[in-house]
């Protein structure tokens, strides 16, 4: 299987759905904070590793603690997977931060600012 195909498409939707079903519901780590999001994930091909990025509205702090949680309930969150798929293997979970939101909301801010100073013309003009 080829890294962005059809099939590994529909693997990583997969796992990603259920991933979340698993931490939202079954989890119960107090480390892990209530809000936090699985915004993606990608299964390689030979499916042997998962790397599981996660978000969440909170600090760095409460997501780098998240992190670790998740990552001591790594175990669990990867047997439960494996009843949930079916799957020839079931991948090793590597739980990552993922930023984009909060870089996304920084450049908006700076466009804003840049826009208000002068900077940029504005859509009327």
């Amino acid at each position: 299987m080829k890294k962005g195909s059809i099939k590994n498409n529909r693997i990583n939707q997969e796992v990603l759905r259920e991933l979340s079903s698993i931490i939202r519901d079954d989890v119960k780590d107090p480390r892990i904070d209530p809000l936090i999001t699985v915004t993606r994930v990608e299964v390689t091909p030979d499916l042997q590793f998962c790397k599981c990025y996660v978000s969440s509205l909170g600090s760095d702090e409460l997501l780098e603690e998240s992190i670790e949680g998740l990552k001591n309930a790594g175990g669990f969150i990867r047997r439960e997977l494996a009843h949930r798929v079916n799957l020839r293997k079931t991948p090793e979970l590597q739980f990552m931060p993922d930023r984009s939101m909060e870089y996304a909301m920084e450049m908006s801010m700076k466009i804003e600012a840049l826009a208000k100073a002068g900077g940029m013309p504005k859509d009327d003009e």
